[in-house]
């Protein structure tokens, strides 16, 4: 069989239907992404491959990639340094001839194929004569980042911004008739869930200064991210995102909370308590604050994050050295949703596991705060980052069905810094319709055409496209 054919991934007539008659030609919302709005309003051409692949040289770029070349020996000066970008791109085609079976393998040539026409396959006799011809390509006029999300069906794209910023690049994209696409913010309030990190005072003056006015205490400073909320909404936004890594619970009390406001914006140093009792707070304050605003809050769990010292001094953050975690995920999630419903503010909820363990405890803890006459409340987040495989999307399909209304589920995100990355949807795509044809064909569900296609129809984009409704 051909590598990457029209069918690959669908292994049965059933799901050759259900992707090529109701999937393929279905818009894309990618609901949450790392790219920049600066970039997507002044529309570049990527000087090289190298740039719009792996890295633009200072630390922004594919951190997929670039742990699988340094599992393949490559020095980091071909992969994150200043060396020559021919001399990176051979070195990450000797790393894909190792890559069999990776996400990423398949990606690249997927991407590959869908931008660029190529269909050889990328490995070191072939490098060069792909390096030239996409090269060439990414010169032309239908290569801008712009063309590149209007050639794969992009509908709406939210950014990810932090609540002090001052979103003039999405109201100058809006101003200027925007383009096929929606760009719209999505708010990220992770400084504020991380006293305990180093910056959290400054951040805090950031947004004194965005508000115009002083945080305090915690009731002030909640009252301030609820103006950027506010604003977020002004500029379209209809989501959050929070990587609340670490789930705990612990309640404190109004003047603790003003206490450790207090010590984290002198830069003293919080114990685990201190900063488990704020993240709480902000936690089930802003999902009141969201449920308000009937806005869809998405938390990303269970990511452990710089576990490597020294390569995190190095390179920074998001560079290939984070992990996943297992600490316990059902009791404190339980507790926090709970503390959130007796005030009346569990919003409609996303949650996303680094860790698919987790699966299963989230999907039940969910299971008990569905309703108010809400469609699919709180719904399992798709398979995410280490999870982006064959088997790792196919679980959380799996569990969604299991254990809630698998034709709720709310599609694909690319999460992704790079521009080329939107294949993604279709690996995707790919893979529910392989599952829906396996279970159709072996009589767990009706053979039903219509209805199936109608819920591949939903869940590749009807739903995802609802949150902004």
């Amino acid at each position: 069989m051909d590598f990457l054919n029209d069918n690959f991934l669908l292994t049965t007539c059933t799901a050759h239907t259900l992707y090529h008659d109701y999937a393929a030609a279905m818009p894309v919302v990618d609901y949450h992404c790392h790219l920049h709005p600066e970039e997507i309003y002044l529309d570049p051409h990527f000087d090289n491959i190298v740039e719009a692949w792996l890295t633009d040289g200072s630390n922004y770029g594919d951190h997929y990639k670039w742990r699988l070349m340094r599992a393949n020996g490559v020095p980091e000066e071909l992969i994150t340094g200043n060396a020559d970008p021919w001399d990176k791109f051979q070195a990450y085609a000797a790393t894909m001839e190792r890559a069999v079976g990776s996400p990423v393998f398949l990606w690249t040539h997927m991407e590959l194929r869908r931008y660029f026409g190529i269909t050889d396959t990328l490995n070191t006799r072939t490098a060069r004569d792909i390096y030239e011809r996409t090269n060439a390509m990414l010169a032309g006029p239908d290569f801008t980042r712009r063309a590149l999300l209007r050639r794969m069906h992009v509908d709406t794209i939210c950014t990810t911004d932090d609540p002090t910023d001052d979103l003039a690049w999405h109201e100058r994209f809006a101003a200027d008739g925007g383009d096929t696409f929606r760009m719209l913010p999505a708010m990220r309030p992770d400084k504020a869930l991380n006293p305990d990190k180093p910056g959290f005072g400054e951040w805090v003056e950031r947004l004194e200064t965005a508000c115009g006015d002083r945080v305090t205490s915690f009731d002030s400073l909640m009252a301030l991210v609820a103006q950027r909320v506010d604003f977020f909404h002004e500029h379209g936004a209809r989501l959050s995102d929070q990587a609340a890594d670490l789930v705990t619970y612990d309640e404190a009390t109004p003047a603790e909370l003003d206490h450790i406001l207090d010590k984290a914006r002198a830069g003293r140093e919080l114990d685990a308590l201190e900063a488990s009792q704020f993240r709480t707070a902000l936690l089930v304050g802003l999902m009141q604050i969201f449920a308000a605003k009937g806005w869809t809050m998405q938390l990303h769990l269970h990511a452990m994050r710089n576990v490597n010292s020294r390569g995190f001094a190095g390179h920074g953050p998001d560079t290939g050295f984070d992990a996943l975690n297992d600490r316990p995920v059902a009791e404190p999630l339980a507790r926090l949703l709970d503390a959130a419903s007796r005030r009346g503010g569990v919003p409609k909820l996303l949650i996303y596991s680094l860790n698919p363990n987790d699966y299963l405890p989230i999907a039940t803890v969910m299971g008990c705060y569905q309703g108010g006459g809400a469609r699919q409340r709180l719904a399992l987040g798709n398979a995410w980052w280490f999870n982006d495989t064959r088997a790792g999307i196919r679980r959380q399909l799996e569990v969604m069905a299991e254990e809630s209304l698998l034709g709720n589920a709310v599609g694909m995100t690319t999460d992704s810094r790079s521009f080329l990355s939107f294949p993604r949807h279709e690996f995707f795509r790919r893979i529910l319709c392989e599952l829906l044809g396996e279970w159709a064909e072996r009589g767990e569900i009706p053979d039903d055409e219509a209805w199936l296609g109608g819920l591949v129809r939903d869940i590749s984009f009807n739903n995802a496209k609802a949150l902004f409704a």
